[in-house]
């Protein structure tokens, strides 16, 4: 589950939320770049009750002992390739379209974004700020919070990240 969250923050730095005429997009070249991101967790995500019953012993125990290491509050830091194609530069920046969540973008310039999500589902809310700065067309930087809280536990994940441009040429997805 923090995985996924983490990817999803993650990838939508690249991308530009449009919300009407007033949204700008950022910026930055089309193609594959190179994204750097050091995370800190803290608190418990919040996994609904009927799907931690329908664990057994062994997975429960396999699964404390992972969310006790995710959230020990040291920083991971992970790096990885995304493409960036034209046509995202120009549409919703959440690419998996996620249905029970809603997107605000709040500031948008060609070098500044600040986006603000919230997504509902399975008992648990996600909120979700993200903030971008294009320092030219070949470099980003910017920070992301995440908030999710249900069935009385909470988890947040602070994420700093940078990016740079590496070429036109993406790699063919399979």
């Amino acid at each position: 589950m923090r995985k996924l969250v983490v990817l999803g923050v993650f990838f939508s730095w690249v991308l530009v939320a449009m919300a009407g005429d007033e949204v700008k997009p950022l910026n930055i070249k089309p193609g594959l770049w190179q994204m750097t991101m050091t995370t800190a967790v803290s608190g418990r995500p919040p996994i609904p009750a009927d799907t931690l019953a329908r664990m057994s012993p062994e997975q429960r125990a396999r699964y404390e002992a992972a969310m006790k290491k995710m959230a020990s509050g040291a920083p991971k830091t992970r790096t990885h390739n995304n493409c960036v194609t034209k046509e995202q530069l120009n549409k919703d920046p959440f690419s998996d379209e996620k249905k029970s969540c809603t997107r605000k973008v709040l500031k948008s310039t060609g070098s500044q974004m600040e986006i603000q999500e919230v997504c509902l589902g399975d008992g648990v809310r996600r909120d979700i700020t993200i903030q971008i700065e294009a320092l030219n067309s070949e470099n980003v930087k910017g920070s992301s919070h995440v908030t999710s809280a249900g069935g009385g536990k909470a988890m947040n994940i602070d994420a700093r990240f940078a990016g740079k441009w590496i070429g036109a040429a993406c790699p063919d997805k399979k």
